[in-house]
């Protein structure tokens, strides 16, 4: 993994002695180091810790620096990790504890390893796709949930194109993206886009059975162990849902990153789990709406990457929409600049 990147990250000998004395008692081993991680889209203060006893664990805070957002998050996190860690199994890596000293919020995980992925293979996609099946499979409709656990994140990616037509420059905000090619780009979205805000509303009242969802699976939140095993970190936006959103949101990803065509995924995945072919398409419209409204914003302060990416996620999700609703091809998308 690069050891830099855009997002600013506090080195190790910021974290104050208090918290990594408190570190030292969680974990049962004296720290001899703590290596930045890089990765993401935000500034986290994340760490790769070497333990005098030979083990390593990934140390994830918060502080005074951190925005409202990320210190938000973090608290969601560890909920998640505390109360539903043997249903995350054997998916998500172990809790070892957190730390809270002055404005030091940290949680103590386990070290899934290096990153594998990008590039994509056939075997690296179809893996992940076998165990991505079978973690959806395991809590596929379950009804012992807490009742604090989100019923309806999938609400903000349903709703994207909603608020795209509610704003009267939205559309030309999306057509804008293509540059020269804006009022190309303009009549493609004036013909196709009632016809996806209509599909994507219909996620909101995909039918059950429903399963736990990670809602931001992509290839910094994950790791793809020996033997092909499939881990998840990250889980703050944890809801139940219809496991087809999971799916179509994680595979656009693949295919972003120049991995197998979507298609190709979601046939593996189905060889695990069957998949509802009308829920797929309402994901599919949500998502490429969710994208259409964020790409079309300013730059996110402390995130100078989120924008980028989203830009050509919405790209490869409106290809995918063209080549899956049999729709005109939207050249115009080529126009459209990281």
């Amino acid at each position: 993994m690069n050891r830099s990147g855009p997002e600013p990250k506090p080195p190790w000998e910021r974290v104050p002695g208090a918290v990594r004395r408190e570190v030292e008692t969680i974990l049962g081993s004296r720290i001899r180091r703590g290596v930045r991680v890089w990765g993401g889209y935000v500034p986290t203060a994340t760490f790769r810790l070497f333990l005098a006893d030979d083990r390593t664990a990934i140390f994830k805070g918060t502080n005074a620096s951190s925005t409202e957002f990320m210190r938000e998050i973090l608290v969601d996190e560890e909920r998640v990790y505390r109360e539903l860690g043997s249903s995350l199994q054997p998916c998500a890596p172990a809790y070892y504890g957190s730390v809270r000293h002055a404005s030091w919020h940290v949680l103590l995980l386990e070290d899934v390893g290096p990153a594998q992925v990008p590039p994509w293979t056939d075997q690296y996609a179809r893996a992940a796709m076998r165990d991505y099946a079978a973690f959806h499979r395991s809590t596929l409709g379950r009804e012992d949930w807490p009742d604090w656990l989100r019923r309806n994140g999938v609400k903000t990616f349903a709703i994207g194109w909603k608020q795209v037509l509610a704003d009267t420059v939205g559309l030309d905000d999306v057509a804008a993206l293509a540059g020269r090619r804006a009022r190309e780009a303009r009549s493609w979205l004036d013909e196709y886009v009632p016809t996806l805000a209509e599909l994507g509303g219909r996620l909101l009242t995909a039918p059950a059975p429903h399963a736990l969802l990670h809602l931001d699976t992509r290839s910094d939140n994950l790791r793809i162990q020996s033997g092909k095993r499939l881990r998840l970190f990250d889980w703050p936006y944890t809801s139940l849902g219809p496991p087809e959103f999971d799916l179509v949101a994680f595979v656009q990803s693949i295919w972003v990153e120049d991995g197998p065509h979507p298609e190709t995924c979601v046939a593996w995945y189905a060889e695990g789990l069957a998949v509802r072919s009308e829920v797929v398409d309402a994901s599919l419209a949500a998502v490429t709406g969710f994208f259409a409204d964020r790409a079309r914003q300013p730059p996110l302060p402390g995130a100078p990457r989120v924008r980028s990416i989203q830009r050509r996620q919405l790209r490869a999700c409106l290809a995918w929409c063209a080549q899956r609703f049999g729709w005109q091809t939207p050249g115009w998308i080529e126009a459209i600049q990281p």
